[in-house]
């Protein structure tokens, strides 16, 4: 249900009322009792039962912060005791959770430690496709966390998701870290000495890869382009990725983890305390959220990987 004091249970509410969400899943939602109670045609599992003071749209509390986590590892839970075929995460508040005194850096990373896995962040856009190398990492600590292996396993990964999807080896490109993909050596080093040795790793393993390229100006023509020789990207760092996908198609672009034993989608986007409670919530992005679930889980390539 995500932030019991955010817009999550009304987007939640209007997305599970959709026809197109009606006929392609049958919802089962983990969440606060009282906020779900109006809650129609769903099976509804209440985590938490909140005093009406917890649960205030816009006024965050310590306890709703415990909570919006609690409804996370319930899903979690049942996911890994084979009683969902995907999950599908409304928006929480990292602040707010670590206000509460719980350790929470964001879902992919719980999600990576819950099933054991190693998962790849994928913003999955009907114009564009753009894969993660790292998550969230301050800019401080990107040259320590973008190892070799690392760039080497997302590009793996990425191809191992892909395949399935399209039904042959995806075509992948990759950015740069620095400007101009380093400039030869003139604007950093990562390039060369740690993405391209990782890019002919992973085409020794059968990923068909390009690059690394200048962030700018890759995806500049893959936007011009009628037809985009790539199928996805894989970006260095968060904000590469993230602010190119959300100006396209921010109401269209779901959050995929890849690399789990199961789908996990959400929208991509925050808690909204500012409009929360006051009817002006655009449930689009959650609906598309929940349909992008119901096709993963139909299509199961997560059934491939290891």
């Amino acid at each position: 249900m995500g932030d019991p004091s955010g817009i999550g249970p009304e987007i939640v509410a209007r997305a599970l009322a959709d026809a197109r969400v009606r006929r392609a899943l049958v919802p089962v939602v983990f969440g606060d009792g009282p906020s779900l109670r109006r809650l129609e045609g769903a099976q509804v599992r209440a985590v938490t039962r909140l005093p009406a003071a917890d649960r205030r749209p816009g006024k965050p509390s310590r306890a709703g912060g415990r909570a919006q986590l609690a409804y996370v590892r319930a899903a979690v839970a049942a996911a890994r005791a084979g009683e969902v075929d995907a999950l599908c995460t409304a928006p929480v508040s990292k602040e707010q959770i670590s206000r509460s005194g719980e350790r929470f850096v964001g879902h992919t990373e719980l999600l990576a430690e819950s099933f054991g896995r190693e998962v790849l962040m994928l913003l999955d856009g009907p114009r564009l496709k753009v894969a993660l190398a790292t998550n969230h990492v301050s800019i401080r600590d990107l040259p320590r966390a973008l190892t070799r292996g690392r760039v080497a396993g997302a590009l793996a990964l990425l191809d191992a998701s892909l395949r399935p999807l399209l039904g042959r080896s995806p075509r992948l490109a990759v950015c740069g870290l620095n400007p101009h993909a380093g400039d030869g050596g003139v604007l950093g080093r990562e390039d060369q000495a740690v993405i391209a040795p990782a890019m002919k790793d992973a085409a020794r393993r059968g990923v068909r890869c390009e690059g690394p390229f200048a962030a700018d100006g890759l995806f500049a023509s893959l936007l011009r382009a009628r037809r985009p020789r790539f199928d996805a990207v894989l970006a260095m760092f968060h904000d590469q990725g993230l602010v190119v996908v959300k100006a396209l198609d921010f109401e269209r672009t779901v959050n995929v983890t890849l690399g789990l034993p199961l789908p996990r989608t959400s929208p991509d986007h925050g808690v909204a305390y500012d409009i929360a409670g006051k009817g002006r919530a655009d449930a689009e992005p959650m609906i598309s959220a929940l349909l992008k679930a119901a096709i993963l889980a139909r299509a199961r390539p997560f059934a491939a990987l290891p």
